[in-house]
């Protein structure tokens, strides 16, 4: 069996990043970080800034972004990102379980691997193989 694989980040698109980062900052804190051209334009969303045994400290947090709307681009609703140890078992994984993975990896810098896949509903949620791994889901075939 398959151990669980969290969570690691959210996306969203928008249409204007001015207005999309402010919307955010002003209606929940977060702090927005726009990216230039050479990362896509993303947005940045950093929800939590701690996330520890600490008391008082905000648990099982995630951050995200915003991507730029393309309206030639298929699917473009909001959607998680699942951290995977190794991305092409977890592609394997999607396909034998009924979902369909959309193209290629894509190797983000500093980041790691991605790529996006439609569930057995057809929502479209995304792999992210990081390039330090945590070892929190163990690469299974």
């Amino acid at each position: 069996m398959v151990q669980p694989c969290p969570v690691v980040h959210f996306e969203m698109p928008y249409r204007d990043a001015a207005r999309a980062a402010r919307f955010y900052a002003e209606a929940f804190g977060w702090q927005m970080q726009q990216l230039g051209p050479e990362m896509g334009d993303y947005l940045l969303a950093t929800t939590a800034t701690v996330d520890s045994a600490a008391p008082g400290a905000v648990r099982g947090s995630i951050n995200g972004g915003l991507f730029p709307f393309k309206p030639d681009w298929p699917m473009q609703h909001p959607s998680v990102v699942i951290g995977v140890d190794d991305v092409r078992a977890a592609m394997a994984r999607v396909t034998a379980a009924g979902g369909a993975v959309m193209g290629e990896p894509m190797a983000i810098p500093g980041v790691g691997d991605y790529v996006s896949f439609t569930d057995s509903e057809g929502n479209r949620h995304s792999l992210l193989q990081p390039a330090m791994s945590a070892g929190d889901c163990p690469a299974q075939g």
